[in-house]
């Protein structure tokens, strides 16, 4: 593996995504991405904080290097940075990847195969009528056995997003769709402590199998006084970047299951080292995943390797008439058959970055001398 040291870093980006390519020496390129949302932002912060410590390293330092930013950039210990380190990341295992001719899924262990999804529902601006029959016809076409919907509102403060919709759509939906799916719940960080039991206690009864982020995911021991009140699985972690506070979460049995966000974090190997912290902590890990940016592509590969991964990964349901931005971003489309999603065969993440997405967007460098 010769001539394998960084000699360049791009970035082309929007202000909802935003794409790597590193270039060696040897003239070897991966694909890669920070994380959407602000993503020109973090495209800055790419080129001005990460790109110092990795242009002349050889890409087999990945590991120091993710351990290393962190480090030199101390005084920026939030999520930007995290953010810009998974550009980094994902582009070289990447690169990794079509080197070795393996899908990433294969270099972490796995076989690139069809994986259970989640039809996962981003929306609190429809009623629990429409929400209940638009996943019915989206269970009908698609044959998804598995459904996530929005309770409450995003750090709504107990208040919903509108009166009375969460102890609506929560049992419609589970009327509208049987017995025989899984059904999960996101409160985004609504909830004080006593009325996200309350919540609980109703998803309980309609059983519900999952729930979310209930309580401001910073507040610890709120969400910790959740889980141990309830018997339905407490989940969260997607917007926690710091890899001690993860310790922390396992340590406390603040939720039961692990859901990291692999371009939060800060790109794969970081995303293994929660995942590790699953294994050792009995947890399963399963990832947010809540737009089809290279995010989703990512998280279906380390699903398809790790030992500690939950029964499903998050799939969006939402189309362009929600996220305009997601659309045309790469090339093969991913498409949900029987429930399922194939995790990308081809080299490297598998997919082809479109050409024509790249021109239109805002582009930098940086290269060695």
């Amino acid at each position: 593996m010769r001539n394998m040291k960084i000699q360049s870093i791009e970035t082309f980006s929007t202000e909802f995504v935003g794409f790597v390519r590193v270039t060696t020496e040897g003239g070897h390129q991966g694909w890669g991405q920070v994380s959407s949302y602000h993503s020109d932002i973090s495209s800055l912060v790419l080129h001005r904080q990460v790109a110092p410590y990795a242009l002349g390293a050889d890409i087999a330092e990945l590991g120091r290097l993710i351990q290393l930013i962190p480090e030199r950039e101390h005084k920026f210990p939030g999520s930007y940075l995290r953010r810009a380190m998974g550009g980094l990341d994902t582009a070289i295992w990447d690169l990794y990847g079509k080197f070795e001719n393996k899908s990433v899924c294969e270099l972490l262990g796995g076989t690139p195969r069809p994986i259970r999804v989640y039809a996962s529902s981003m929306r609190r601006d429809i009623s629990a009528e429409d929400e209940a029959d638009r996943l019915a016809r989206l269970r009908d076409i698609h044959g998804y056995d598995a459904f996530k919907i929005r309770v409450g509102s995003e750090f709504g403060h107990n208040v919903d997003e509108s009166e009375g919709r969460t102890e609506a759509v929560v049992p419609k939906v589970r009327r509208v769709l049987g017995d025989d799916v899984d059904l999960l719940a996101d409160a985004n960080s609504c909830y004080t402590v006593d009325r996200a039991i309350e919540v609980g206690h109703l998803l309980e009864d309609y059983g519900y199998c999952h729930y979310e982020e209930p309580c401001p995911y910073w507040e610890l021991e709120w969400t910790q006084q959740v889980t141990n009140s309830l018997d339905i699985d407490v989940t969260g972690g997607e917007q926690d970047c710091d890899l001690a506070t993860w310790r922390r979460m396992a340590a406390m049995g603040v939720v039961n299951v692990l859901q990291p966000d692999i371009c939060y974090l800060g790109g794969i190997s970081r995303s293994l080292q929660v995942a590790e912290l699953a294994l050792t902590s009995g947890l399963p890990c399963t990832p947010h995943s809540a737009n089809l940016s290279l995010v989703t592509v990512f998280t279906l590969h380390l699903m398809g390797a790790i030992k500690a991964a939950g029964p499903y990964v998050e799939f969006s349901i939402e189309g362009a008439d929600y996220y305009p931005w997601q659309e045309g971003l790469y090339d093969p489309v991913l498409v949900a058959k029987d429930g399922k999603v194939q995790i990308p065969e081809g080299p490297g993440w598998g997919v082809a970055i479109n050409p024509d997405w790249l021109e239109r967007s805002s582009y930098q460098i940086s290269a060695l001398d």
